[in-house]
């Protein structure tokens, strides 16, 4: 059901490649953004008004008069990341690659609104392309697009990711929470500063950080129902200028992720208690910062049945799989916290694609480009 030829195969990668050799970090995808215009006017898309630089497009479907809308949503950023390899395609700007596979979403979503603009007629319902800017950043492109009210068009939403977590040839999703909730915390240690020969004559924040970091992890294994995956980590440190002088100042900068909001509530008074009774036991002042991000993606129930059933009627039963959920955060989780949809992996592990997601010799499958973009194209043909 709807077979991606060989031709628009082709026109996808091409596509693509072009993405991955001009790549741009989020906020700045102007050049990505006026290819994406250019295909869909020629396609006879209707643009809609968005927050530049993402891209915004509507296909009216049957005789025009359709009124349920079902979005589908690509984003377009990369990562500031020095590609390595000698693929023919690399990228052509120096610190800024596509290491997550955003370049394939785009080129499939584009390839996936050529198909449906040449059977529009045949569409039970209207399409909303979201081809969306700044996934990898905060404020996110899908909250900039939710506050422009362009998701409101939509009765239902849908996207993927091309997954190197999952082999080639499976598709699937977690029926409920799959991806985390991706908050930032900044923890700042004020004690006193002076010699390394003498602390006790100081209040040394170093070794404050270091019973802080240790007892954050307190709250995942003692103060969060183990049922309920959460993780608190440290990932950066800074700290003092040389060997022998004890700074004034410690400033830890890390990530909460959970799957449950309720969890992910809670979790910000726990560290705040934490933190300033450790730092006030040892007579240190601390504030904490925290930074609320995406909320966890959790995948409708009557959505993700369906998305279940496209494909397995698309590739055959065997190709669905009920993935694992992940840690990772994904915007498109605050789609879902307002409209009804799901989220899908197309699995792409193997030798094309060895390195994990976000590594310098990250490259996607290309292979599984024609699956992707049948399955965009019968989430809209097939939708009840």
């Amino acid at each position: 059901m709807a077979a991606v030829s060989s031709s628009l195969t082709q026109w996808a990668i091409q596509v693509r490649r072009h993405l991955h050799e001009n790549p741009e970090l989020s906020g700045q995808e102007y050049e990505t953004a006026a290819l994406v215009k250019t295909h869909l006017l020629q396609m006879g898309i209707e643009l809609i008004d968005c927050t530049a630089p993402s891209v915004v497009g509507l296909l009216k479907g049957g005789d025009g008069s359709l009124t349920r809308t079902v979005a589908l949503r690509a984003d377009m950023d990369a990562l500031p990341i020095m590609e390595e390899g000698d693929k023919p395609y690399i990228s052509k700007k120096p610190g800024i690659t596509h290491a997550c596979g955003h370049d394939g979403h785009t080129a499939v979503l584009l390839t996936a609104a050529k198909q449906l603009s040449t059977i529009k007629q045949e569409l039970p319902v209207n399409v909303l392309l979201l081809f969306q800017s700044s996934e990898e950043a905060f404020p996110s492109g899908a909250e900039q697009l939710i506050r422009d009210g362009v998701v409101d068009r939509a009765d239902a939403i849908f996207g993927i990711h091309l997954w190197q977590g999952l082999p080639k040839g499976k598709i699937g999703l977690h029926h409920g929470a799959m991806m985390a909730s991706a908050d930032e915390f900044v923890i700042t240690i004020e004690g006193k500063g002076g010699h390394g020969s003498m602390p006790h004559q100081t209040i040394d924040p170093i070794y404050i950080a270091s019973h802080l970091i240790q007892a954050l992890q307190s709250i995942v294994s003692r103060q969060v129902n183990p049922l309920q995956p959460a993780v608190i980590s440290v990932g950066k440190v800074e700290a003092g200028t040389t060997y022998n002088i004890l700074p004034s100042r410690a400033i830890l900068n890390g990530t909460v992720r959970t799957m449950n909001q309720e969890v992910r509530d809670s979790i910000y008074g726990k560290m705040q208690r934490v933190s300033e009774g450790i730092c006030a036991g040892f007579g240190a002042r601390c504030t904490l910062e925290y930074s609320w991000g995406n909320p966890p993606l959790v995948n409708d129930k009557e959505m993700s049945a369906y998305a279940q059933a496209v494909v397995s009627e698309t590739f055959g039963a065997e190709t669905y799989t009920d993935v694992e959920p992940v840690m990772g955060g994904e915007d498109f989780a605050s789609y879902l916290v307002i409209k009804p949809g799901a989220f899908l992996f197309v699995g792409m592990a193997g030798d094309k694609s060895a390195w994990p997601h976000h590594h310098p010799r990250f490259d996607i499958n290309e292979d599984v480009l024609p699956d992707a973009i049948a399955l965009m194209t019968n989430l809209i043909r097939m939708f009840p």
